[in-house]
């Protein structure tokens, strides 16, 4: 089931992990795919969004990670182009191996095996790259190429694992599931920096905020 956060914006609530569906102008784009099980849910929620598994033309990854990109398989057979950050492209595509040398590095390559590479074209983006509406903004720390997406005409920021929402707030990626906190601290500040004010800001994990999404990262990143 999804939820609908504005005109051609649904939120999928994937127990502890999110996902998005956007209309961006008659492109469907999914962004994020859960986790290995949840490939069911994402295209039960295409339905309920009036779509058809068809209809899917591309997706939106912020990052790999086994949370985000586990859904992927289930859209082999579909014309749909995934498109990640160039720094985790190899990761997605089985390339290379996550590396053993940084504490969150071991543990993607020890969860690896249980992905399985997709067979859609997979793209690599650079900072400032643009995606239908969407401008790709470079985001490291949580991961090498993690990135986040802003799209001025929908008012809207999805941000991957940079931050968290968290009793109301936005909270920056901790330690334990990030490969380099300062770098996330300056990814977000300078985020915050770059990016057009946004409305709608979807995070990777807790509750999407429908007004001043952007405001509300202005707010952490004044305190990194």
């Amino acid at each position: 089931m999804v939820t609908a956060l504005a005109d051609h914006l649904w939120w999928y609530d994937l127990t502890g992990v999110n996902a998005t569906l956007v209309d961006d102008g008659g492109m469907l784009t999914l962004v994020d795919t859960g986790l290995p099980w949840h490939g069911n849910e994402l295209i039960a929620g295409l339905s309920d969004a009036g779509y058809e598994l068809r209809d899917l033309d591309r997706i939106l990854l912020t990052h790999f990670d086994f949370d985000h990109v586990g859904g992927l398989t289930a859209f082999d057979g579909v014309d749909a182009t995934i498109y990640v950050g160039k720094r985790d492209a190899p990761l997605v595509t089985g390339e290379q191996s996550p590396p053993l040398g940084n504490h969150k590095g071991a543990f993607q390559r020890l969860i690896s095996p249980f992905l399985d590479a997709p067979d859609n074209e997979v793209v690599p983006l650079a900072d400032g790259d643009t995606v239908g509406s969407f401008t790709v903004y470079h985001t490291p720390g949580h991961t090498p190429g993690h990135v986040c997406y802003v799209s001025e005409t929908l008012s809207l920021g999805l941000l991957g694992d940079l931050v968290r929402e968290d009793g109301g707030r936005f909270e920056p990626s901790p330690w334990l599931v990030s490969y380099d906190t300062d770098a996330v601290a300056r990814s977000i500040s300078d985020f915050a920096e770059r990016a057009p004010d946004f409305e709608v800001a979807v995070p990777g994990h807790g509750v999407p905020f429908e007004k001043r999404g952007s405001e509300r990262l202005d707010r952490l990143a004044a305190t990194m």
